[in-house]
């Protein structure tokens, strides 16, 4: 609220804007130093947590896969109970058969019932085999996110003990940043992220060295120059886009 009160009660002039640009790029990279002692922390912190994600997702599906295999189990073993239950009626039956046809009959009716015993067995068997092979894929996964937890906490720590070190650095930076940004209006700072996102070295905003652009080094063509040193307008390098600024120590001697 406060940014936007000032910004709405001053009419900065458009030198005034592209000094606070400048100025704006001096903090940033500032900040952007501090960062980098984080190293490749945050990204490493990233993949582990996504690594440890998808390591999580395996094992339930692992677990899933050997739930299913025991549920297989358990019907499989009341088939095999059902089928020896009709075979020990079946031959109940067959000391009261009337003839040899229905003797025949019952005596098809157990060798099928066998036939379904031996089947489930082999199917039990299988499970079993199969059991045995996730939870050994199960224990590598829990051995290996254990590892893996393990280094994602060290990792996290030292990301952590950085960040609270360097955390007043940021937060002074921050506040000046936030000064500065009230003399620069919104359009012009959403180029300025823009560029700062476009840009490997995050420098949206350079000045005029050697007759040649601080960014890309490409030449600048005199006029330009005088255009920048003017400071009436926003001047963008034609080959790599970033914002051109005259070096205010050489302007000031």
């Amino acid at each position: 609220m406060a940014t936007q009160k000032k910004t709405a009660e001053v009419d900065y002039s458009m030198q005034e804007k592209i000094l606070a640009l400048y100025e704006l790029q001096r903090i940033d990279s500032k900040i952007d130093e501090i960062n980098k002692v984080k190293g490749d922390l945050p990204l490493e912190v990233q993949d582990l947590e996504d690594e440890m994600a998808g390591m999580q997702t395996r094992i339930d599906k692992i677990n899933s896969e050997i739930d299913e295999l025991n549920a297989l189990t358990k019907q499989r073993k009341r088939e095999t109970d059902q089928a020896k239950i009709m075979i020990a009626n079946y031959k109940e039956q067959q000391n009261n058969v009337r003839n040899n046809r229905e003797f025949d009959a019952i005596t098809k009716e157990i060798e099928y019932q066998e036939l379904e015993i031996e089947l489930a067995e082999k199917r039990l068997k299988e499970y079993a085999v199969a059991v045995k092979g996730k939870k050994l894929q199960l224990e590598e996964a829990e051995n290996l996110g254990q590892e893996r937890a393990a280094d994602l906490d060290a990792k996290k720590n030292e990301l952590q003990g950085i960040e609270a070190e360097t955390a007043p650095q940021v937060a002074e930076f921050s506040a000046q940043a936030e000064a500065v940004k009230a003399k620069i209006d919104e359009r012009l700072l959403t180029a300025y992220d823009r560029i700062r996102r476009n840009v490997h070295n995050g420098l949206a905003v350079v000045t005029v060295k050697r007759d040649a652009c601080g960014g890309c080094y490409n030449r600048i063509p005199p006029q330009r120059q005088v255009d920048i040193r003017q400071g009436k307008k926003i001047i963008i390098c034609e080959y790599c886009g970033r914002i051109l600024v005259a070096d205010p120590e050489q302007t000031q001697e």
